[in-house]
């Protein structure tokens, strides 16, 4: 989706025209995410940018493109750019440094006896 949208309508409040962008834009993304994934794709991640125009959008993160529309609302802008690409996305295992946690250590004694002598005494 690349898209300029406008903000401000003859005979509609300027909010309300906000919101129904808004509401255009989370039935794209659902109807993207209903979409069938190719072979070898984990889920849809998006590449979204967002701004007045489309010289200056900015590269934003899927969840921030709602608060970024409604600061170029806020600014007084008289119209919106929005760009949401869906691509491929791959999930990758954890890194080693992620495993250190105590409780998946393999050095860590899984003997319960520590805690049954507490009990018993």
């Amino acid at each position: 989706m690349r898209k300029l949208f406008p903000l401000t309508q003859e005979g509609r409040h300027r909010d309300r025209v906000l919101e129904a962008v808004k509401h255009e834009i989370r039935k794209y993304l659902k109807r993207e995410r209903r979409r069938e994934l190719p072979e070898g794709v984990d889920f849809l991640d998006f590449d979204c940018r967002v701004g007045a125009a489309k010289e200056t959008a900015e590269v934003v993160h899927l969840s921030a493109v709602m608060s970024h529309l409604d600061a170029v609302a806020r600014e007084g802008g008289e119209q919106a750019y929005v760009e949401i690409l869906a691509k491929p996305g791959v999930r990758r295992p954890r890194a080693d440094a992620d495993r250190d946690h105590p409780a998946q250590s393999t050095d860590a004694s899984d003997d319960p006896a520590p805690d049954a002598e507490r009990s018993a005494a």
